[in-house]
């Protein structure tokens, strides 16, 4: 027995030498098999060898045995952990050092049109405008009807308005996209009493063939203001200090007769060229004028159709696009740029 205690010790001893020393996991595991491997490891070929022994010597050589196999793998699972730590901080000292400047991540931060449309709605709930929003798709009565759009308005021509196919409101019209935010505006009156103020920023639809000023998606800022004794001297203080606040300076601001179904009378508005300061150049045509936007008094026949008494209350309503306050406040001529995301582009804003 004295032989076999003896070969245990030097197997123990040998193993835990050689274990200490290997280099790698590879090496590691390469010791294991050839120490406790199941068929032909050593350890493994001593107990076999434990049946030729007497009932005391296998009891003793069979401790022994058991003692050296946990202090083996004991010594197996430190080694281990030391070459996986020893891995990591090599890792760590050759591809990542921790005082150097952080990689640099690009920030992101809002398209030039949402800039843009903030601000405009910015002036408006300054002077204690509320912000009103509706859905894209609309009724035909709320985007042409209640607008006073007769069936026979030319808006309503299929060349003009997208229109949803295989969905229908309550009267089985056609559901369309929304052509202007002016139906969030009806949403809103047929809901509140007055008095209204409201602004309506959103997306619009419109069946145009796409160059440089036009585009079948595009984006408005639509206003409305609905009390007792309003006038367009109200509505012209309203959009002077807009334009101030939007394009600074002290430059004016004109109106010009004109037509829309919805407000009566009808004024298309100018302000003055911010480039040229109202001296005349080739963006202004050498007018001094931008036309900025539509606007007017509310027409009483809308009034009337969303339950307002026109003898009672009056109002005004403006729309402005907003690609073209952006176009002419930041002098870009092209309004497919705001759609390529062109970041060279993006990134000056």
């Amino acid at each position: 027995m004295e032989p076999l205690k003896d070969t245990l010790q030097t197997l123990q001893d040998e193993a835990l030498r050689r274990i200490e020393s290997a280099a790698d996991a590879i090496a590691l595991e390469s010791l294991r098999v050839e120490y406790l491997g199941r068929k032909e490891g050593r350890l493994t070929q001593i107990l076999r060898s434990l049946a030729q022994l007497s009932a005391d010597e296998k009891k003793a050589i069979g401790q022994q045995s058991n003692q050296v196999k946990g202090l083996l793998e004991e010594a197996l699972t430190r080694k281990q952990e030391s070459i996986e730590k020893e891995k990591i901080d090599l890792s760590l000292k050759t591809s990542l050092d921790l005082t150097l400047p952080a990689t640099p991540w690009m920030r992101g931060k809002c398209h030039p049109l949402t800039q843009v449309m903030d601000d405009i709605v910015s002036v408006f709930t300054r002077l204690g405008f509320n912000i009103a929003e509706g859905p894209e798709v609309e009724t035909d009565f709320n985007n042409f009807t209640a607008l006073n759009h007769p069936p026979d308005h030319p808006a309503r021509d299929s060349h003009d308005t997208f229109y949803v196919k295989d969905f229908k409101d309550g009267a089985n019209v056609p559901l369309l996209m929304r052509t202007h935010t002016s139906p969030v505006q009806v949403r809103y009156m047929t809901t509140h009493k007055p008095p209204v103020y409201i602004v309506s920023p959103g997306r619009v639809f419109r069946h145009e063939a796409v160059d440089a000023t036009h585009s079948y998606v595009f984006h408005q800022v639509e206003g409305l203001a609905i009390d007792t004794d309003i006038s367009l001297a109200d509505l012209k203080g309203v959009l002077s200090l807009f334009a101030k606040s939007l394009f600074g300076g002290d430059g004016g601001i004109r109106f010009r007769p004109s037509y829309f179904p919805f407000v009566e009378p009808g004024i298309e508005v100018d302000i003055s060229c911010t480039l040229c300061q109202g001296k005349g150049c080739s963006v202004c045509k050498n007018t001094g004028w931008i036309e900025m936007l539509g606007a007017g008094l509310v027409n009483p026949k809308v009034l009337r159709t969303v339950g307002y008494d026109p003898e009672q209350v009056s109002g005004y309503a403006f729309g402005i696009g907003a690609e073209r306050v952006a176009m002419f406040k930041y002098g870009i001529n092209d309004i497919r740029l705001f759609y390529e995301n062109d970041l060279r582009f993006l990134k000056q804003f």
